[in-house]
């Protein structure tokens, strides 16, 4: 039997707190999980859901998990009815609609589970108004549903929500130490893994997925954006324009794979679920292929922006910041070209861009502006004023 929380990396107190929760049956009906971005709380958040709804999870010192059942497996893939997952829809922040959304949904009974697990992410984004329609919901929820809502710090979520809350403070991981657990879980060597870790986002979770990809898939991704950045500046516009094209391509194309997943559960699934339950499947479906869409988007802006900041750190003269180090030459060549100040403002531009994919820009116009800011950056032609999108 498994331990349900093996996949907290990184945080030990908060595994300890949460096994003991799981293992004394003291589970809460609301977590706010406070912390940097990289510090595991969403992959801590998808650990307790397991812990939560297998049916081994509570049973055992350590907190035992199967591993092995339907409910573990689908979490496990982010495809299960009973556990919901739910970003901020609005250009700054949480809406309205959502949170009533939600409290319509909670009144529903588990599609296949006990009980249902609902995940809000950056909650520090949900303003007054939101907030209050989220209160009743949150202060009396069904006794078969648990929140866990993600912030980066208390102090930044509203006092009426955070005071309904057991909060969970995660801790900053440093770099090392979070290479060092990369490597540890996947046998790869420190420089790979802060390699995977840059172009991840710093989350340490993310960097291990990423270097477990079937077949290096990621790994060869990034390489292939690496390549392309190396003489971006000296390439035409049409020929910029058709290397975005290729980059969204490129990061579409594991999409294939979880879409035909999904269709897979939901026909594997038809004979026994009311239509209501297939749609809200559905639903859910649609909103994994968009964020899995968006992953693997920004992904590739976290490798350019790395990129960015190893070209700076060359032309600084502390060569040995460069993370990208299997692409030195091709950063030192850029480097001796760049204008300092055009790079700083592209870096700080292109870092817009994963706030506008939340909000359903076009891959198309973010990647288009990843690279002609970093053209631009390259070559000094940018603009301090120049719009993001």
């Amino acid at each position: 039997m498994a331990d349900a929380f093996e996949s907290i990396l990184g945080q030990p107190q908060v595994r300890d707190f949460l096994r003991m929760s799981v293992c004394s049956e003291r589970v809460t009906h609301a977590y706010l999980f406070t912390g940097p971005a990289g510090s595991n709380k969403t992959a801590t958040a998808y650990a307790l859901a397991r812990a939560l709804l297998c049916p081994e999870g509570a049973k055992g010192p350590r907190g035992g998990l199967c591993g092995r059942c339907d409910h573990c497996s689908r979490i496990v893939r982010k495809a299960h009815p009973d556990v919901h997952y739910i970003e901020p829809a609005g250009t700054n922040g949480w809406l309205i609609e959502q949170v009533r959304d939600i409290a319509a949904d909670v009144a529903l009974a588990p599609i296949q589970a006990q009980m249902k697990v609902y995940i809000l992410d950056r909650v520090d984004l949900m303003s007054t108004s939101p907030a209050n329609a989220f209160l009743k919901t949150l202060e009396e929820p069904p006794g078969n549903v648990v929140f866990i809502l993600l912030g980066r710090t208390r102090d930044s979520v509203l006092p009426t929500i955070a005071s309904r809350c057991q909060v969970v403070p995660f801790r900053h991981i440093p770099p090392t130490e979070a290479a060092g657990i990369v490597s540890q879980n996947t046998g790869a060597d420190a420089q790979l893994a802060r390699q995977a870790i840059e172009a991840c986002g710093g989350s340490i979770s993310a960097a291990v997925a990423f270097l477990r990809a079937a077949g290096n898939e990621r790994v060869g991704f990034r390489a292939k954006v690496l390549k392309m950045l190396a003489d971006i500046e000296m390439v035409d516009d049409w020929q910029v324009v058709s290397r975005a094209r290729e980059l969204v391509q490129m990061s579409k194309a594991p999409l294939d794979e979880v879409r035909t997943q999904l269709e897979r559960e939901i026909a594997e699934n038809a004979d026994f679920l009311e239509k209501s339950a297939i749609r809200q499947i559905e639903a859910r479906n649609k909103r994994q292929m968009s964020a899995k869409s968006r992953e693997y988007l920004n992904q590739t802006i976290d490798i350019a922006a790395s990129w960015l900041r190893d070209v700076l750190a060359v032309r600084a003269g502390t060569p040995e910041l460069v993370i990208n180090t299997d692409a030195m030459a091709d950063i030192q060549a850029a480097a001796a070209r760049a204008d300092i100040a055009g790079v700083s403002r592209a870096l700080a531009s292109i870092s817009q861009l994963p706030r506008a994919l939340t909000y359903n820009v076009s891959p198309e116009t973010c990647i288009d502006v990843l690279l002609f800011e970093i053209k631009d950056g390259l070559n000094g032609t940018g603009s301090a004023s120049k719009p993001c999108i």
